[in-house]
């Protein structure tokens, strides 16, 4: 089986938005969310993305020492590839970028552009929330040049088909250096829209020595995880984009979601790539060579 085979399976742990309320799974301490990195990777992920939460309440946080703390704990225990979030409303630039400049986790998230980011209730006739996800041109390219200086690869986040894009005129100001890789976050209202036919256009319009794979959110990842698998694109699951391994089956674990994840990768012919040949194909040098 050749490297083109090969699935990227990330295991998005935590998010910000969701908690115990809604899922009694959701990690909040650094030791916790260690331990559903350590499950995801035994169950065939090789890349964490990871949200810091305050350990009491749960509450999102941009806390260095904490994201710090679940890098140690984390690497105790698995050798997974470490992403760590930059995206968040209202926080101060230096805030939302001090972690990566100063732990260096090889993979920090970029988010591509701006966009309206709600949740409706047809239920309710109502939107359950609505706000503005601010990501100027200023922003994304401070947190790129942060990014590059401490040699941290940036995972290119498009929540819409615009924000493709924009990544255009960072490669043409020799900020972006490929190969690139690019996430497709879909199902988020005020985005693209969660279907197979976006997909395949978004996986188009990158530069073809890029690499790309698909964010499903709530109820369509499962049919957007096949369709990646499909389109020959990788794939991420985890508690952070949706709790159901099946209808009205809720995941004791993300390792419940990647084991299915995996599942569906054998099923398609393909196979979740280790660590080592997750390093290869995302052009990132090997652990503790960086």
């Amino acid at each position: 089986m050749g490297m083109q085979d090969k699935v990227i399976i990330t295991a998005a742990l935590t998010g910000v938005l969701a908690n115990r309320d809604q899922c009694p799974a959701i990690p909040y301490t650094p030791a916790e969310i260690a331990e559903e990195a350590r499950r995801a990777w035994e169950a065939g992920a090789s890349v964490a993305h990871i949200h810091a939460r305050e350990p009491e309440t749960g509450a999102p946080t941009f806390d260095k020492a904490i994201y710090e703390q679940i890098m140690i704990e984390t690497r105790k225990r698995c050798p997974i590839i470490i992403n760590f979030s930059t995206g968040g409303i209202g926080i101060p630039m230096e805030d939302r970028v001090a972690h990566i400049r100063d732990l260096r986790p090889e993979i920090g998230a970029l988010n591509m552009g701006s966009m309206n980011y709600a949740k409706y209730s047809a239920k309710r006739k109502s939107f359950v929330f609505d706000f503005v996800f601010s990501n100027p041109f200023g922003d994304i390219i401070f947190l790129l040049e942060q990014m590059n200086a401490g040699n941290v690869k940036p995972e290119l986040e498009c929540f819409d088909t615009g924000h493709i894009y924009n990544a255009y005129p960072l490669i043409d100001m020799g900020l972006l250096k490929k190969p690139l890789q690019f996430s497709f976050i879909m199902g988020v209202l005020g985005g693209q829209p969660a279907n197979a036919e976006a997909l395949s256009w978004a996986s188009r319009q990158i530069p073809p020595d890029s690499t790309w794979e698909v964010i499903g959110i709530s109820h369509e990842q499962w049919m957007l995880v096949a369709a990646a698998l499909a389109l020959g694109g990788n794939i991420r699951v985890g508690l952070e984009d949706n709790f159901y391994v099946s209808p009205g089956v809720m995941a004791k674990s993300n390792g419940d979601l990647v084991e299915k994840a995996a599942r569906m990768t054998r099923d398609m012919g393909r196979e979740p790539a280790t660590v080592e040949e997750a390093r290869k194909l995302l052009s990132l040098p090997p652990a503790g060579k960086a």
